[in-house]
């Protein structure tokens, strides 16, 4: 159950100060440039926590997010 697909462009939205992801990714924008699958659905319950988005981000920088870290891209 993936949301977004590879090729597509996104915003990373952290919304939580206290995540220690937010001051470094926050607010960036980048590239799906891979769709990976793990088993944490089993955990969580969550059908889409087991896709995670490998992003490319603006900066150059490729990092792994899930579904609720992510939105369409704003238009600048």
């Amino acid at each position: 159950m993936s949301h977004f697909t590879k090729g597509d462009r996104v915003r990373v939205d952290i919304p939580d100060t206290t995540d220690p992801d937010h001051d470094r990714h926050h607010g960036l924008h980048g590239r799906v440039v891979g769709v990976l699958e793990d088993g944490v659905s089993e955990i969580t319950g969550g059908d889409r926590d087991t896709v995670i988005y490998r992003i490319e981000l603006e900066n150059v920088e490729t990092a792994d997010f899930r579904w609720h870290d992510l939105r369409p891209p704003i238009d600048e």
